[in-house]
């Protein structure tokens, strides 16, 4: 079998087209931070994150006290929650990123990062969070509502998927966040 032969049978095999090979780790992503600023997500790397999905006017929006609570307390140990709006859910985030940015701020006291709005069903839905939705750890299955919360590790892992109705400061997920801080 001469070289010209192998490398077709490796395309035929393998498949040809890079977009067919997708990242299994959150820190090969880059993002656009609430003012439009591209963020790779590698800055990240030793910190133990939480990624949500927000929303301004959902029955969920209270939970922005509890995110910003659990910020202050651990972020100094190493973690970060990184706040994503989407309008995806009964168009329950429909403001610009300004407006957004203001009423987290003037409501909630919100300092933790937020995020560019993004889609996080659908066929625009944002890379970030196809690989959140769609990994070995958690299984495949769609963000159902707003305030989806996603722990990673400090290597850049899905650890755990908690949908909207489990608090953030839940002891459930503040005994995982502990967890992969002392790791």
């Amino acid at each position: 079998m001469n070289l010209i032969t192998m490398a077709l049978a490796a395309v035929s095999l393998f498949g040809g087209n890079n977009s067919d090979l997708k990242s299994t780790n959150i820190l090969d992503f880059k993002v656009k931070d609430i003012n439009k600023k591209e963020v790779n997500l590698s800055e990240y790397k030793g910190k133990v994150l939480m990624i949500v999905n927000v929303a301004s006017k959902c029955g969920f929006t209270k939970q922005y006290a509890a995110l910003e609570k659990i910020y202050e307390k651990y972020k100094d140990q190493g973690f970060e929650i990184l706040a994503f709006p989407c309008n995806d859910f009964g168009g329950q985030e429909p403001g610009s990123n300004e407006e957004i940015a203001e009423f987290c701020s003037l409501n909630f006291g919100v300092t933790l990062p937020l995020f560019d709005k993004v889609k996080v069903t659908g066929e625009d839905k944002e890379p970030l969070f196809e690989l959140l939705t769609n990994n070995s750890v958690t299984g495949k299955s769609n963000i159902k509502w707003n305030f989806e919360k996603f722990i990673i590790d400090k290597e850049g892992n899905v650890v755990d998927r908690f949908r909207s109705i489990t608090k953030p400061d839940s002891k459930k997920i503040i005994s995982l966040i502990e967890k992969e801080l002392r790791k």
